[in-house]
């Protein structure tokens, strides 16, 4: 081989090897949660020395260097900084990054729910039948995996439907912090929302505390609401969007059409206008989902929202989508116009009219 071709397959072997290991990144990071590392550093309220961090870990003794190991990478990913760097490696101090922060597991808008679920085996196994998938006519790879879609195997599985709700109550947690904060005015004089696929009604919840004069329902599958309990102005339906809507002046699909194809989306939406129809208003559908990035932006957000265009390919029949994409979907469902505010981060809120 030339010098030149050699370099450039080095440097290729490289890259491969890079996104060949990727998977170590997600490990290594469900690894600290489960060890509890982020809660056990934010409890000593000072930079913690590898020495006071490894004596705090139910570890055995033989793997005691593994835990210097584990925290580099995690440092090197941003998850931790550190400080007091010596040749002793036990007297290292690391401290947490807003990062780890979010992994705290009594922080009121902590994502460790949502990593539990992603991965976990049940999720993460049909990754391995990806190929198989393709290959033949099953509607996702989860089914290809397990015998049944996503939604079936949370409904015969309390275990996986209980940590399925955490991990959406979790990301609604957060999420439902800034809409208020940044969107309020998208509520404002609204008296009655549904939120459909509203799960256990975190975001409800902080919406009917908000506006106590809007009747909240939250709309989901009978298994989810089951046993759940209201208030004055939230209610719980069970029920089936693809079926009807409970009546209100606004419905609400937070992170609910990125799981589903077009033609789902477009009876999804044509029964959200059939809802708000028949409160005899004008009213409008409120979308929290992402609209993906051209080759312009943030390297980083584009790449998230690409793992997540493929976790709603593998897991679901959804994707996904563009503002064009958005655009041809609220013209299929019958909607008139349409408001896309980019104020959350990987996500968007999009308001659609009739």
């Amino acid at each position: 081989m030339e010098s030149h071709n050699a370099s450039n397959l080095l440097k290729a072997q490289s890259h491969i090897w890079n996104h060949m290991c990727n998977f170590i990144n997600s490990m290594s990071l469900k690894c600290v949660v489960d060890l509890g590392i982020p809660d056990i550093i934010h409890n000593y309220e000072k930079p913690m020395p590898l020495s006071v961090l490894i004596s705090s870990l139910p570890i055995h003794p033989s793997k005691i260097p593994c835990i210097y190991r584990l925290m580099r990478i995690m440092t090197h990913l941003g998850f931790f900084s550190k400080d007091n760097v010596t040749e002793n490696e036990l007297e290292i101090e690391y401290m947490l990054t807003d990062e780890s922060i979010l992994l705290l597991k009594d922080h009121p808008m902590s994502v460790t729910p949502f990593l539990q679920v992603v991965l976990d085996p049940i999720v993460a196994n049909p990754w391995h039948n990806l190929s198989t998938w393709l290959k033949n006519d099953d509607p996702t790879t989860f089914e290809t995996t397990h015998g049944m879609l996503i939604w079936d195997y949370a409904a015969r599985e309390p275990k996986f439907n209980n940590l399925f709700n955490d991990a959406m109550a979790s990301d609604a947690r957060l999420v439902t912090s800034v809409v208020i904060e940044k969107c309020k005015g998208v509520f404002n004089g609204l008296e009655s929302l549904v939120d459909v696929g509203g799960g256990t009604g975190t975001m409800a919840k902080a919406l009917a505390k908000t506006f106590p004069m809007m009747e909240c329902n939250v709309f989901d599958l009978p298994h989810v609401v089951d046993g759940l309990q209201g208030s004055d102005n939230l209610n719980y339906v069970g029920g089936d969007m693809f079926k009807n809507i409970p009546p209100a002046d606004a419905i609400l699909l937070k992170w609910i059409l990125h799981d589903w194809n077009d033609d789902e989306c477009v009876k999804i939406l044509k029964n959200c206008k059939d809802a708000i129809a028949k409160k005899g208003k004008k009213g409008k559908v409120i979308i929290i989902d992402m609209v993906m990035e051209k080759e312009k932006g943030n390297n980083e957000t584009l790449g998230t929202q690409l793992f997540f265009d493929m976790l709603m390919m593998v897991l679901a029949t959804g994707k996904e989508r563009t503002k064009k994409e958005w655009v041809n979907l609220i013209s299929s469902s019958g909607f008139s116009d349409y408001k896309i505010t980019p104020v959350l981060g990987l996500r968007s809120v999009i308001e659609i009219y009739p």
